[in-house]
């Protein structure tokens, strides 16, 4: 009776983790952005005080961005930094039909203000390697009302997988080098409705950008993000030159 007693609150803890109807109060990392527009949102990375990165494949008409936020849809939180984009530079080889090169840099119209709620993470100075756990934050609906802004801020602790195994999970698409896998479960394919473009934070280093997901990161299943060490020339390049 014990055991079975232990065994059902391991697995409500793991639960309610991983459920996007679950209400919380995690902090979101101070990095995280809000990317708020007239189609759907998407979240990205404050990696320069002008610079967000985020993936290629948002679409972000009329967009604002928020900064320092823990509930996306409450504008009297004490901590928000809003602003708007002087241009949004996507990769030049990004397609819309394709996986790869999905990369977006966004330049904002001023600089933000660092503090405790928002600050910069940093980003890579070499390849992250297979098996090492990094958190991917990201915010979640309410499947009972998704017309308003998600409310729950989540987190989940996942592994990078080996190219062969995340082959294996989308045997539909062809996994590139400029591709990282993370994720626990393959193939378990749980649906739920979370903002896109997730950054995968390693050792307090941004190593990936949510690029594809059959299925539910905030779940743990295996998803395809943008290698951000593959794209570092072509970053540094865009900062220091627009």
């Amino acid at each position: 009776m014990k055991l079975t007693l232990i065994w059902a609150v391991l697995n409500l803890q793991v639960a309610l983790a991983f459920n996007p109807d679950y209400q919380n109060d995690l902090i979101p990392p101070p990095y995280l952005v809000y990317l708020k527009s007239n189609y759907l949102p998407c979240t990205g990375a404050l990696v320069h005080p002008l610079w967000v990165i985020t993936s290629a494949h948002c679409n972000l008409p009329k967009l604002t961005v928020v900064l320092g936020a823990t509930n996306p849809g409450d504008p009297s939180e004490k901590h928000l930094q809003v602003v708007g984009y002087e241009k949004m530079i996507h990769h030049p080889y990004f397609t819309v039909t394709s996986i790869e090169y999905d990369l977006m840099l966004i330049k904002l119209r001023r600089k933000i203000h660092l503090n405790d709620y928002v600050q910069l993470v940093n980003l890579p100075h070499r390849d992250v390697p297979e098996n090492t756990l990094c958190t991917v934050s990201t915010w979640a609906y309410n499947l009972c009302n998704i017309s308003k802004d998600p409310n729950s801020m989540q987190k989940v602790n996942i592994t990078v997988l080996p190219k062969s195994q995340c082959q294996d999970a989308y045997r539909t698409h062809r996994i590139q080098e400029s591709m990282l896998c993370l994720g626990i479960v393959p193939g378990r394919r749980v649906p739920c409705k979370e903002v896109t473009a997730a950054p995968a934070v390693c050792n307090g280093t941004l190593q990936g950008i949510l690029a594809f997901a059959d299925g539910c990161v905030l779940r743990a299943d295996v998803a395809v993000y943008t290698r951000i060490f593959s794209y570092m020339s072509w970053i540094q390049n865009i900062i220091q030159n627009y």
